[in-house]
């Protein structure tokens, strides 16, 4: 396992857990309640990589989820949280900073916010300043010059980031074709001892995260532990005995495989990065809208299923450790993903839209005595269970919430949980303010008493466009190039979405500039496949809509 940093970051770790002052970067205040923070909660915060509610707990009859369904039914799990926008680096830089798209000034992966934006604490920026060892894990901040090349370190972490060194591999011809030879694939089970240093990113990165965890046993002041897995984003690369979890025969296609007629061509996702992989290449499928055969459809969806039950026995290793450690009682367990992924749903793939397939996300919070009792001495909260046992069944859910959520509320969300002042609301601009929330804090949904969950809330996503009609940088396109934005509500009755025009140079969009919209009724068109904005019964709903947005 590579760990070049990693002999002489243990002795400075030490030493300055020794000190117990967290690496000589914590605040006057902090260092003052050091010792009353040594009893607070840790926190570990899962999060995959493009991870849609393809699981046992959310009601998924196929996927196989054994661990993450087990700490689901120790949880509270939240059926309907929503990304801000369906792309890694947005997401993740809003969700840590608490702030929306539009105030990070990312759209894209070409700009640190700090630089480019306003200079936001982060949510580890923040339990570093109270008195947290905060650590990060794989794939957290997106890397690059999205997080300054550093994971943001040192503002946000105690010791450097660790990434698996096997990430470098992620687009090499790894992938075995049928005629021996070795492709760069978007389909890709492997055996692992036969990739490069025989293993895979997040086998590395959940050993990393052990030896973490171990090395917290004798350390005293709280920690938070980020841990981020790189699938099932694409290329779909896992140990190829998870494809045995899915024969071929049981995997159909998506409900609703076709475009929708009356989707506007600005909201379609033309999945041009799928287009680039070889064994997709190798169909010659006509650009924008021409379908994937059934048969690799099958595929696909065949090979992210397997995807998503080899980050679950990540994660179940993961959290038998946590376990076996005896850290379970006094650790919230946070997991998410950064957003969804379609799966052939109105004949699109990957992320890159305002849909609930591409902006839905799992959200499971576990706070010990809380959202479950504590067990009893030698009693154990989350054993590992193997996907390949017969025996796995389903497993209680939990306590569920179905009020619409959001993952730029996590940061007030924990800091309610852990007993830390709420950053304050963000006035109309901030810009200059460096400590704030856009977001809800969500804590009080949390209590297991469902009467508690009444409040009718909406969630905001948004994705932007160089054009009216599908483009190859459609999906992607770099800040200069956006024209269009669009703005999107879910609430419990609707998804509407809005596309407006959008100047890049003032980084403003105007709302009286409409392109196009989407008008869905959840409840009886929960596949959001019937666009009825333009139907007149229902003018005065959008009009209603629209006013919202503007607010």
């Amino acid at each position: 396992m590579n760990r070049k940093w990693k002999s002489e970051e243990r002795l400075m770790l030490v030493a300055a857990l020794t000190c117990c002052i967290g690496f000589g970067q914590l605040d006057p205040t902090a260092a003052q309640d050091f010792m009353r923070k040594r009893e607070s909660l840790n926190v570990l915060f899962i999060i995959a990589d493009d991870l849609r509610t393809s699981l046992g707990c959310y009601g998924d009859p196929i996927v196989k989820s054994p661990n993450i369904d087990q700490l689901a039914s120790k949880s509270v799990v939240f059926k309907n949280a929503f990304a801000q926008q369906a792309l890694c680096g947005p997401s993740r830089t809003s969700l840590l900073t608490s702030r929306r798209p539009d105030t990070t000034r990312l759209y894209d992966h070409n700009s640190y916010w700090r630089a480019h934006a306003g200079n936001y604490t982060t949510l580890p920026q923040y339990l570093k300043m109270n008195g947290y060892l905060t650590m990060s894990v794989g794939k957290v901040f997106h890397p690059g010059i999205v997080s300054n090349h550093t994971d943001d370190y040192p503002y946000s972490w105690s010791i450097p980031p660790f990434h698996p060194s096997t990430q470098k591999y992620k687009n090499a011809k790894v992938c075995k074709g049928p005629e021996g030879k070795r492709h760069a694939n978007l389909v890709c089970p492997v055996d692992v001892e036969e990739m490069p240093e025989h293993t895979l990113p997040d086998i590395q990165s959940t050993e990393e995260a052990i030896w973490l965890l171990k090395s917290m046993k004798s350390v005293e002041s709280p920690f938070f532990l980020a841990v981020g897995y790189h699938k099932p984003h694409i290329p779909l690369k896992y140990p190829q005995e998870f494809l045995k979890l899915y024969p071929h025969e049981e995997i159909h296609l998506a409900p609703d495989p076709e475009v929708p007629p009356k989707l506007p061509p600005v909201a379609y996702n033309p999945w041009a990065d799928i287009r680039r992989r070889e064994d997709v290449q190798a169909l010659n499928i006509s650009f924008p809208y021409g379908p994937i055969p059934d048969d690799f459809q099958v595929l696909i969806r065949q090979s992210y299923f397997a995807a998503v039950s080899y980050i679950d026995t990540q994660v179940g290793q993961l959290l038998n450790a946590l376990d076996e450690l005896e850290l379970a009682n006094n650790t919230v367990v946070v997991f998410t993903s950064d957003h969804g992924w379609s799966l052939g749903e109105h004949g699109e793939w990957a992320k890159y839209s305002n849909f609930d397939v591409a902006t839905r996300v799992p959200l499971i919070f576990y706070v010990p005595g809380m959202t479950a009792a504590f067990p009893l001495p030698g009693q154990r909260i989350f054993p590992f269970i193997s996907p390949f046992n017969n025996k796995v069944g389903e497993l209680p859910t939990g306590l569920t919430r179905d009020v619409n959520v959001e993952l730029v509320g996590l940061f007030p969300t924990l800091c309610q949980l852990l007993g830390l002042p709420v950053p304050p609301k963000c006035p109309e601009s901030s810009f200059h303010v460096e400590l704030c929330t856009e977001g809800t804090g969500i804590a009080r949904y949390l209590n297991s008493d469902p009467t508690s969950c009444n409040s009718e809330l909406v969630a905001y996503s948004q994705y932007p466009r160089p054009a009216d009609a599908p483009k190859l940088n459609s999906d992607l396109p770099v800040l200069k190039d956006i024209r269009i934005m669009g703005y999107s509500i879910r609430s419990d009755e609707y998804r509407y979405t809005q596309w407006v025009g959008y100047n890049p140079s003032t980084f403003s969009a105007n709302l009286s500039d409409i392109h196009a919209g989407e008008l869905y009724l959840y409840k009886t068109d929960p596949g959001q496949d019937n666009n009825l904005y333009n139907n007149v019964e229902f003018a005065a709903m959008v009009q209603k809509l629209t006013a919202l947005l503007k607010t």
